[in-house]
């Protein structure tokens, strides 16, 4: 990206994000009313705004051990350039990231506008809205005053460790750029049926709406205890529900693809439940999205098919390695490459279990086995010749089966998101015990609410930890962008 002139040295990070939010709001309302004078038949000429961005030099005697955690510094020597978008949404985080940054290369960050153009839609944080009559002409003229969405500047590159460098080029500051991020607020909003501001820090992703009415409960008890620290509970069509009782807004018409529910704490520090639905497509497609909102930590709580003759139905499985034959990830992260378990996560799942059942620790493992999850991209997997998947199974040792839990992991490795799964045994198929429908409904009865009081629990545990520990330095490449 060229350098653009007119840029300030601030050396806080609260005037650094204050100046980051100054500029954005004031290109995103010239847009805006540059809109409605389209809209009125009153614009002459092009309208162009950009995002700001801010830049970052380290010099050779920047460059060195500078820190213990997994963010806020840079690898070595250059010019590092991040554009930046939704201020208000990312303030708490920008801002701890910011201050990493300072304290550790002690010189001020170069605030300014860049030459990156903001798409007109993503002007409109809530939609846009046009007018009736709003035809393909009406669209072939906005498209000669206005810049629209370019795939050429939201893709992955940096996240997959494809980005080339020149000499004498910046290298990214941060994993993603301001348009891929308002791409993802727009489709988080689109696929879950909330505005993307309501998501919280601790994400559980499921694949049975049993959970989600179980979260929804829960919820609503919560937000109605003034003990529990939680304020609002959030559906989707953006139903609030106060801690008073009091509810604002109406539940959308219609389910979206991937609901969302949000339970809500001060600082973005409550609890997030998405259901997502099956297949690891719609694994990948949902933390594609998430992953922007730079979450603390996404646990999956599902089911899953036992493959060990030990286990009973009801039984929890606690993911330690994956078995990846999901496939949807394969171009952006070969299955090669090892998933590991994060400690931290993996020691919150385990207490969270023995808090709620109040097993010790001969007791846990009686109802836990920890080991390989393997995920398939065939639902009806048992219908194939089980020569072939028995082996692949027991080579790589997999104590259960199901279709989204190493997506779920391998996109958090990816995406610098720490990752957690904790399965319950629904079946047994190759021990003839299949999922039927009577069986189905006294499992449900008997399971899903201890399950979901074990995320509940677990989240609580992760939400404790400071955040810098919860940042696992195992998520970082060889040359890590400064701003996590």
């Amino acid at each position: 990206m060229a350098e653009v002139n007119d840029s300030r040295g601030l050396d806080t990070a609260d005037a650094v994000v204050a100046e980051l939010d100054r500029l954005y709001r004031g290109e995103i309302e010239r847009l805006q009313a540059a809109f409605r004078r389209f809209e009125a038949g009153d614009l002459q000429g092009r309208v162009r705004a950009t995002y700001p961005r801010v830049r970052l030099t380290v010099t050779d005697d920047d460059v060195g051990p500078l820190s213990s955690g997994a963010f806020g510094f840079a690898d070595e020597p250059g010019a590092y350039e991040g554009t930046f978008t939704r201020i208000d949404l990312f303030t708490s985080h920008l801002t701890k990231q910011f201050a990493a940054i300072l304290e550790n290369h002690r010189r001020p960050l170069e605030v300014g506008l860049s030459e990156l153009p903001i798409p007109l839609p993503f002007a409109f944080p809530d939609g846009m809205s046009v007018g009736d009559g709003f035809d393909a002409a009406a669209m072939t003229r906005l498209k000669r005053h206005f810049d629209m969405p370019s795939l050429r500047v939201m893709d992955d590159c940096i996240v997959n460790g494809e980005i080339g460098h020149a000499p004498g080029d910046a290298q990214p500051l941060a994993l993603f750029t301001a348009p891929r991020i308002d791409y993802s607020l727009h489709r988080l909003r689109h696929y879950c049926g909330t505005a993307p501001e309501h998501f919280q820090n601790f994400v559980l992703f499921t694949n049975y709406q049993v959970y989600v009415d179980g979260f929804i409960q829960r919820g609503e008890e919560l937000v109605r205890d003034p003990a529990s620290g939680y304020t609002a509970f959030v559906e989707p069509g953006d139903r609030v529900l106060r801690s008073d009782g009091t509810a604002v807004g109406a539940p959308a018409a219609r389910t979206p693809q991937m609901p969302a529910y949000h339970l809500v704490r001060d600082g973005h520090q409550g609890i997030t439940m998405v259901n997502i639905g099956v297949g690891p497509s719609n694994a990948k497609t949902i933390t594609d999205h998430v992953a922007v909102l730079r979450p603390n930590a996404w646990l999956m709580l599902g089911h899953c098919a036992g493959l060990r003759n030990m286990q009973r139905l009801g039984d929890y499985v606690l993911a330690h390695a994956y078995h990846r034959d999901d496939h949807v990830l394969d171009d952006d992260l070969p299955v090669w490459v090892p998933i590991p378990a994060l400690a931290e996560v993996q020691l919150a799942l385990e207490q969270a279990v023995a808090d709620v059942t109040g097993l010790d620790a001969v007791g846990v493992k009686r109802i836990m086995r920890t080991g390989t999850v393997a995920s398939t991209d065939n639902r009806n997997w048992e219908l194939r010749d089980q020569r072939e998947p028995d082996r692949a199974l027991s080579l790589s040792r997999a104590i259960a089966l199901d279709m989204e839990s190493a997506t779920v992991a391998a996109n958090g490795f990816r995406m610098r998101v720490p990752y957690g799964t904790l399965l319950c045994v629904s079946d047994k198929p190759l021990h003839g015990e299949l999922k039927l429908p009577g069986m189905a409904d006294d499992f449900y009865r008997r399971q899903v609410a201890q399950h979901l009081d074990i995320g509940f629990r677990a989240m609580e545990i992760l939400s404790a930890l400071p955040p810098e520990k919860l940042h696992s330095r195992k998520l970082r490449s060889f040359s890590e962008v400064p701003l996590q």
